[in-house]
C-alpha cells in the first residue's frame, strides 16, 4: 500500500472517530447533570483529531499556487 493510500484510509477513520465523538458530546451534553470533565475530556480529544485530519488533508492536498 502505498504511502497515499494509506493516509486516506488513516483519515477516513480519524474522521469516523471526529464523527462518533460528536455523537457522544451530544448525548452526554442532554443529561440533566452533565458530567463537565468527561464533556470537557472529549472536546479536547475531538480538536485534537481535527488537527490531525487537517494535517493530513493537508499533506494529501497541497496547495499549489500558480
Amino acid at each position: 500500500m502505498s504511502r497515499e493510500e494509506t493516509l486516506r484510509v488513516k483519515l477516513d477513520a480519524l474522521k469516523q472517530e471526529h464523527r462518533d465523538l460528536d455523537s457522544a458530546i451530544e448525548a452526554l451534553g442532554e443529561k440533566p447533570f452533565r458530567d463537565q470533565l468527561a464533556l470537557s475530556r472529549l472536546k479536547k480529544k475531538k480538536l485534537a483529531l481535527k488537527d490531525e485530519i487537517a494535517r493530513i488533508e493537508d499533506e494529501l492536498y497541497p496547495d499549489i499556487i500558480a
